[in-house]
């Protein structure tokens, strides 16, 4: 861009601003400590004068813009940190605060599908013994709001019109049915349960819930919730990153149809998997 083109872009940017921030130039020049005829200079008609980086730095905090936008280097007046919290929010994973909030997100995206890799069981899928066994294995309690969640989510997929797809590592569905690891210490009646519950759940939901199981030694996933084009949500463990930007959205999403793809247990073969494991426990 020519000089005198960005001088005019900057002027026409520098006015804009003072107009949105209903600052006048004098008001400008006091919180900034440069004189009014400096910024009536740059913004009089016909003026090819381009300020330096302190003046624009200076500028641009006091009217809350960017100093990239203006200069013309940006088509976004939001600085960086207002963009970046824009498409991204942190939350807390406080279990009950976090439990409410993923509830109002799948209200949020009622009707449009959403994809999820759970980081251990999904929740949607969980008996409320299981629920509150692992309440107390980390809370020392069970908790009647987390059976809520649950029963939540479930009452929307019954009602809503969203197609609900969950991806997860065969090997956690197999650890639980045998007991080992994390469910070291669950008892093999609530495994029995459980497995008999999803079978139940999966059978009344399909094909609107469908189950994919993929082999983690193939690959891999982060525990992710994706609410159809809105938001993509990362768990991390103390936190979730949630993406609202249309690009990682898609890229999540791809991600995730990557899982279905590579599942060696399909939507279809996954209730008789399940079955499987259900006669492998007897009782």
């Amino acid at each position: 861009m020519d000089k005198r083109d960005r001088a005019k872009l900057h002027r026409n940017r520098l006015t804009e601003a003072l107009s949105t921030a209903g600052m006048s130039q004098a008001a400008l020049g006091r919180a900034i400590g440069a004189d009014r005829s400096t910024i009536s200079q740059l913004v009089s008609p016909g003026a090819t004068r381009v300020p330096n980086g302190h003046f624009v730095a200076e500028a641009a905090q006091a009217l809350g813009v960017s100093s990239d936008w203006l200069l013309g280097l940006s088509d976004h007046p939001e600085s960086a940190a207002d963009v970046l919290k824009g498409v991204m929010a942190v939350a807390h994973a406080e279990r009950i605060e976090v439990g409410a909030q993923i509830t109002r997100w799948h209200e949020e995206a009622h009707g449009y599908k959403i994809r999820h890799v759970p980081a251990t069981l999904p929740d949607l899928l969980m008996t409320q013994d299981l629920i509150d066994w692992e309440s107390r294995e980390m809370l020392g309690r069970a908790s009647e709001q987390e059976r809520g969640f649950a029963e939540a989510q479930r009452d929307l997929m019954r009602t809503s019109r969203s197609d609900y797809e969950i991806a997860m590592p065969k090997h956690e569905i197999e650890a639980m049915a045998r007991g080992e690891g994390y469910y070291r210490s669950l008892p093999v009646d609530l495994r029995l349960a459980q497995i008999d519950w999803m079978l139940s759940v999966y059978d009344e939901l399909y094909p609107s819930l469908r189950l994919f199981f993929f082999d983690a030694r193939q690959v891999f996933s982060s525990p992710i919730t994706i609410f159809g084009p809105l938001q993509a949500v990362i768990y991390l463990g103390r936190h979730y990153l949630a993406f609202r930007d249309s690009e990682r959205v898609q890229l999540m999403t791809q991600h995730f149809d990557w899982l279905v793809r590579e599942a060696v247990v399909g939507e279809r073969e996954a209730s008789g998997y399940l079955r499987g494991l259900r006669s492998r426990l007897g009782g």
